[in-house]
């Protein structure tokens, strides 16, 4: 029985992934740091509020067996390139480290189709150094799993982002733009989960990640 860690489980991935790791069976805990309450209760939850700006009140809850890491926010959302840089890059580093130094053996991140560190675009280019920096840490086994635009349930709807879906599918079915294809999150969270069970370290593809789920 094993215990994992996740952040990030307010998002869309997040709260399919929480959901799904409570019905598995491998698993008898699962610890959930917030930065605000997700609304999801279960015996096996354990749902932390932190500030991910002070590690030191929080890191010694960070361990188990796989940390899952899913965090991210939007430019809309956190107003300036920094205020983004710090969520979708500095919180995730900085929790995966402190994993990794607590004996964590296995990670799992959400990073993006077309992430590349030499990006002239900013968020790919973040995606990029996070995937490279990460790749550094003493996991036994590191999963990062790179989705194209995610499909499904959110609680606050954006519309530039539904506009965007609609024109990518409608693109996809005349067989462009395939690598950036949508992907519904709950595939991406059993991708997630169904990575730690290969035991390797791979960067798993758009394609890779529908194989992935099954």
């Amino acid at each position: 029985m094993k215990r994992a860690v996740v952040v990030g489980s307010t998002g869309m991935v997040g709260r399919q992934l929480i959901e799904l790791l409570i019905e598995d069976k491998n698993y008898s805990e699962v610890l959930s740091l917030v930065r605000r309450k997700s609304g999801i209760i279960h015996p096996k939850l354990k749902e932390v509020i932190i500030d991910f700006d002070q590690p030191e009140s929080w890191k010694e809850l960070v361990k188990g067996d796989t940390l899952f890491s899913t965090l991210g926010t939007t430019l809309s959302l956190a107003k300036t390139k920094e205020n983004q840089f710090k969520v979708d890059f500095t919180y995730q580093y900085n929790v995966a480290a402190i994993a990794a130094n607590n004996g964590i053996q296995s990670y799992v991140l959400v990073s993006s189709a077309g992430a590349n560190e030499k990006s002239v675009a900013f968020y790919m280019n973040m995606k990029g150094k996070l995937e490279k920096a990460i790749q550094s840490l003493p996991f036994d086994y590191i999963s990062v799993i790179q989705p194209g635009p995610l499909k499904g349930f959110r609680a606050c709807k954006r519309l530039s982002e539904t506009f965007s879906l609609n024109i990518l599918e409608f693109l996809n079915y005349f067989g462009l733009l395939r690598k950036y294809r949508p992907i519904d999150a709950r595939i991406v969270a059993q991708a997630m989960i169904n990575a730690v069970k290969r035991k390797k370290t791979k960067t798993y593809t758009l394609e890779e990640v529908f194989e992935l789920a099954v």
